[in-house]
């Protein structure tokens, strides 16, 4: 049951709104002094407070009432209190208000009005306390991931980052074959590179090979070696991806692209970890782990026939999928505040809050990559002042639609920064300024990493 103590210097009052709280479920304790409430705190299992604000022959300062509530604000900083004033100025408890009281009400109070007051701020108050649970749960995780997983710098704020690398830490130290899949741009190679540093072959080679970027006659002898004069302007022997990952991991990249005459010899690689160069008959082992990447479906591949099954199943042992960027726009502006200070300026510029709207509503077809590029040009552009949206160059034309992401009628993050600003941290208070309900607002703040603290 939800707790709400009392603090008034006259028992009638405390009897009346104990009587009138036990009526709507709400158990009441009582204090008569502002030594005997601030005890009843210490003992915890309290949810918010009504004081009075006077508790002497003085009863138009409000004096004792807002020492009170300093002192529960020092103590409870997230508490909500409810002022009640009789004689008080107005001008005394508006002031508490701006400092962080949830609410004040006159005295006599209205029945029902104080019972929604009270019945909204502890609604308020435990979706304030679950976001704040949801935010120490992310931190504990994401102290957990780095405890357990080398990020190597890796700049990420999403949930579904988190979860995907949560995976990746996993499966790291197996020898599992990992199929990394997601769109182009969005750090398939880097995340094959975050396993290979995580495993434990970590100390040997990482290879990479884009499938997609040879010709399908080039294909086997990249991988597998040839032996010279193996082919035209083959001059001289050389090693193939697979002896040169012996020990450690080999990335193929685009693997949906290899033909299906690479792909049989492929599978027959991995099953044995025996091959021959092109052009020799000897035959030679290496010891490698796969990690492939694709952009492609290869179920429906496999279905249309152009991709073998049999393939498919031994590289998708352990399948990690990255989301584009535009499924995670919690990591577009930590990215490119990254990106900026590491581009070598000695005055890295700064985002401008319109230049911040405008990442935040692009579509990013290009994903993390095209991230990259329109920081680094928008770096040069700005000359160490502030980054304006003009200097990123981005087409409105490709703007997110609005069943893609976030109205842009909706608040920004500045928006909801100024309105809690404005609001002395007061949620309801910056909810309607917003034009929004508090359970709404509350989402945007997590969506946007605040909280009333901050």
């Amino acid at each position: 049951m939800r707790t709400v103590l009392i603090i008034d210097d006259n028992p009638g009052v405390g009897e009346a709104l104990s009587l009138l709280l036990s009526l709507h479920d709400i158990e009441p304790l009582y204090a008569a002094t502002p030594e005997q409430g601030l005890a009843l705190l210490a003992r915890g299992n309290v949810d918010l407070v009504i004081q009075d604000m006077n508790f002497s022959a003085d009863t138009t300062s409000g004096a004792e009432g807002a020492a009170l509530f300093k002192a529960i604000r020092a103590r409870h900083s997230d508490l909500p209190v409810i002022l009640l004033t009789a004689w008080t100025r107005l001008e005394a408890a508006v002031e508490l208000v701006k400092a962080g009281a949830a609410d004040y009400l006159a005295k006599p109070w209205d029945d029902a009005k104080l019972v929604l007051t009270v019945e909204n701020l502890l609604e308020l108050s435990e979706s304030a306390a679950q976001l704040r649970r949801h935010h120490q749960e992310r931190q504990d995780r994401r102290q957990a991931l780095q405890s357990n997983f080398d990020l190597q710098g890796l700049v990420f704020a999403s949930e579904a980052m988190q979860s995907t690398l949560e995976l990746a830490a996993q499966v790291a130290r197996t020898d599992l074959p990992v199929l990394v899949s997601g769109p182009n741009g969005c750090g398939k190679e880097r995340l094959a590179a975050l396993l290979h540093a995580n495993s434990t072959r970590r100390k040997g080679p990482f290879v990479a090979l884009n499938c997609g970027a040879l010709p399908a006659d080039l294909i086997e002898a990249e991988l597998f070696g040839a032996d010279s004069g193996a082919f035209t302007g083959a001059h001289k022997a050389r090693e193939g991806r697979f002896e040169a990952a012996d020990g450690g991991t080999l990335f193929l990249d685009e693997i949906g692209t290899l033909p299906l005459a690479g792909q049989v010899k492929l599978l027959r690689v991995l099953e044995t970890g025996r091959f021959e160069r092109l052009g020799s008959s000897r035959t030679r082992e290496a010891e490698v782990r796969i990690i492939s990447a694709t952009n492609a479906d290869l179920k429906a591949m496999v279905a249309a026939g152009s991709f073998r099954e049999d393939l498919y199943y031994r590289l998708n042992v352990f399948e990690l999928r990255l989301a584009a960027l535009a499924q995670r726009r919690e990591d577009i502006l930590p990215l490119a505040e990254h990106f900026l200070a590491a581009s070598g300026s000695a005055k890295p510029a700064s985002l401008s809050d319109a230049a911040r709207a405008a990442l935040l509503s692009h579509s990013w077809p290009g994903n993390v990559r095209e991230l990259k590029n329109v920081m680094a040009r928008a770096g040069l552009l700005a000359a160490g002042g502030p980054i304006q949206a003009s200097h990123l160059g981005l087409e409105s034309s490709s703007a997110l639609p609005p069943s893609n992401t976030r109205n842009l009628d909706e608040p920004s993050r500045e928006a909801v920064i100024k309105a809690l600003a404005n609001a002395s941290g007061v949620v309801s208070r910056a909810a309607q300024d917003l034009g929004l309900s508090r359970q709404a607002l509350y989402r945007r703040m997590e969506r946007y990493g605040l909280d009333t603290a901050a």
